[in-house]
């Protein structure tokens, strides 16, 4: 599978992937999903967000009571030139646990379902996690509607175009109310478990995150002919900005990132109008998640100010600190526990995941497997075969524990 798997949407120059929601790349990713679900027999269904599911012992929700089902699963999309195991890792390892269970002769009392969240990591649209915000009614159709990529085209023209209807979308809540348990595997964006000698961990939460827009408006000018004194250089106040939000996320011990700058006019020889950047900012508690931002803020306003720039900061996105069910996560430490020579390390995480948007609404945990480098969202993103395999053996214990009893 992962074979299979491997060179869609991969970029020959940078070895990164570009698998952007609703393009050609995204569309070999869901064949290739539907291709793994009816190889096994499962049942193929398609959700009105664009969400792919794989269903055993159920053709699909409707045939199943309130809170009985067990579903894994992650997402296949990417960021610009990311890493092969950020999403993908979850739905290969959901397969093949699905298979480890088949090999092991468990026979699972309560549906099972495989699911591939669409548009999770926002690369085109600029929001995370489309598919399961839709589902959980935490995006509503209208600002869905209202997103749109560096083109200008519209998430409804890109769906249409995909082949897909997007006056469909919305909340799904009785899909929702079937599921009992919702466990996704991810490799670890970080080195917790590499520095724990671990192979597999579980998620604790998932700290409070957002993405801000910080706009400078200033003068464009001829970069030849005008006077540094004469300057309304928007740039100069986005510089300070970016070294200001390094300097109060490392004063709070959280986390604060410009990743996405957009300039104009754009030319070598013209001093800018107008620069755009994206903030991301994440803490372990939203206290210091909003000093963190008011704190750049300040510096923002005071720079801009002093260079004679406008500033409009918005935000575009926030997701707040996610507590995974305490009572499941206990459930597959314990699990987890029957077979592990010592205590499954437990670790919180500064990565949103559809797991987190779910959380609101079912039971959700997260298994985490060892990265030895902790690059995420990079093509240097990586995994060992070991640990993998370690991670899908982990993840159909935990089936077996939540379904087949």
């Amino acid at each position: 599978m992962w074979q299979e798997l491997r060179p869609l949407g991969r970029n020959s120059a940078t070895g990164g992937y570009r698998r952007y929601a609703w393009t050609g790349a995204d569309a070999d990713c869901r064949a290739w999903f539907k291709a793994q679900a009816e190889a096994r027999g499962l049942a193929y269904e398609l959700d009105r967000n664009g969400n792919q599911w794989a269903w055993l012992g159920a053709t699909g929700p409707q045939d199943v009571a309130p809170g009985e089902a067990v579903v894994t699963g992650s997402h296949l999309d990417s960021v610009p030139d990311g890493g092969a195991f950020d999403g993908p890792l979850g739905v290969v390892s959901s397969f093949a646990a699905l298979d480890e269970l088949r090999r092991r002769g468990a026979d699972p009392a309560k549906p099972l379902a495989i699911v591939n969240f669409g548009d999770e990591e926002g690369a085109r649209f600029g929001l995370a996690c489309v598919g399961s915000r839709l589902t959980a009614g935490a995006l509503t159709p209208k600002a869905a509607h209202e997103l749109r990529d560096a083109d200008g085209i519209s998430l409804p023209q890109a769906m249409e175009r995909a082949g897909y209807d997007p006056d469909a979308i919305g909340p799904d809540p009785e899909r929702l109310a079937t599921i009992g348990a919702f466990v996704e595997l991810h490799v670890e964006q970080g080195r917790a478990l590499d520095l724990s000698g671990d192979p597999v961990g579980v998620a604790s939460a998932i700290w409070p995150h957002g993405r801000w827009r910080f706009d400078f408006h200033g003068e464009a000018n001829h970069a030849g002919t005008t006077r540094l004194e004469d300057r309304r250089d928007p740039m100069l106040s986005y510089a300070a900005t970016v070294l200001a939000a390094r300097e109060q996320a490392r004063l709070a011990g959280a986390l604060a990132t410009f990743g996405k700058i957009s300039v104009e006019p754009n030319g070598v020889n013209a001093i800018p109008s107008l620069v755009r950047g994206w903030l991301d900012s994440r803490a372990a508690d939203q206290d210091t998640l909003d000093t963190v931002v008011h704190g750049i803020e300040q510096a923002a306003a005071e720079r801009a100010a002093r260079d004679g720039v406008d500033l409009t900061v918005v935000r575009e996105s926030f997701t707040p600190v996610v507590e995974f069910a305490h009572a499941l996560r206990d459930e597959l430490g314990s699990i987890l526990g029957k077979t592990a020579e010592r205590p499954v390390p437990v670790l919180g995480t500064g990565a949103g995941h559809d797991a987190g948007i779910l959380s609101g609404t079912v039971p959700t945990a997260m298994l985490f497997v060892r990265n030895p480098t902790g690059v995420s969202h990079s093509p240097a993103e990586a995994a060992e075969e070991d640990d993998c395999t370690a991670g899908v053996l982990a993840l159909a214990d935990v089936l077996e524990g939540l379904a087949c009893r």
